[in-house]
């Protein structure tokens, strides 16, 4: 697969799915996985609501590394392929807030969900805005070995 080819392939399964599985680990060590559904910004931060004493939102306020793996769980044994993803993970910035929730909110509205806002992740509100900023991307190549790609 040509560096072209993993990169289309990685944008059309980001671009397709709806969630993600995020992987964190508290503070000993003990890992967690969580599906959020997400938005992302250029491929690059991907962005999901969450309750700060969720798990995973507690995972990530320990320990800000975090694994992100998007595939399509219905395909057929042997045809799924997935993008899997090393970050850095985090609440968003108050500075960031305003521009990545309206990255989130496009996403929700573009597929029948509600328009969000800044107060709805700040302040009083339940939720927070998470933000995971990738440092890699991979998929996998036909001999199933995961190859890094470029797609933002």
């Amino acid at each position: 697969m040509n560096p072209d080819e993993a990169a289309r392939l990685a944008r059309t399964i980001v671009d397709a799915n709806a969630y993600m599985t995020l992987a964190t680990a508290d503070a000993a060590g003990d890992p967690w996985a969580s599906p959020v559904w997400f938005a992302h910004d250029r491929y690059v931060r991907y962005v999901w609501v969450s309750r700060p004493e969720a798990r995973h939102s507690r995972n990530v306020a320990d320990r800000g590394n975090v694994g992100i793996v998007i595939f399509d769980s219905t395909v057929p044994i042997g045809t799924g392929q997935g993008v899997y993803i090393e970050a850095t993970a985090t609440v968003a910035d108050a500075a960031d807030v305003g521009d990545l929730i309206a990255v989130f909110s496009a996403r929700s509205e573009s597929t029948g969900g509600h328009r969000w806002h800044a107060p709805d992740v700040e302040g009083e509100s339940t939720f927070r805005l998470y933000v995971a900023t990738a440092r890699a991307h991979y998929v996998l190549a036909p001999d199933d070995r995961r190859i890094p790609v470029e797609i933002g």
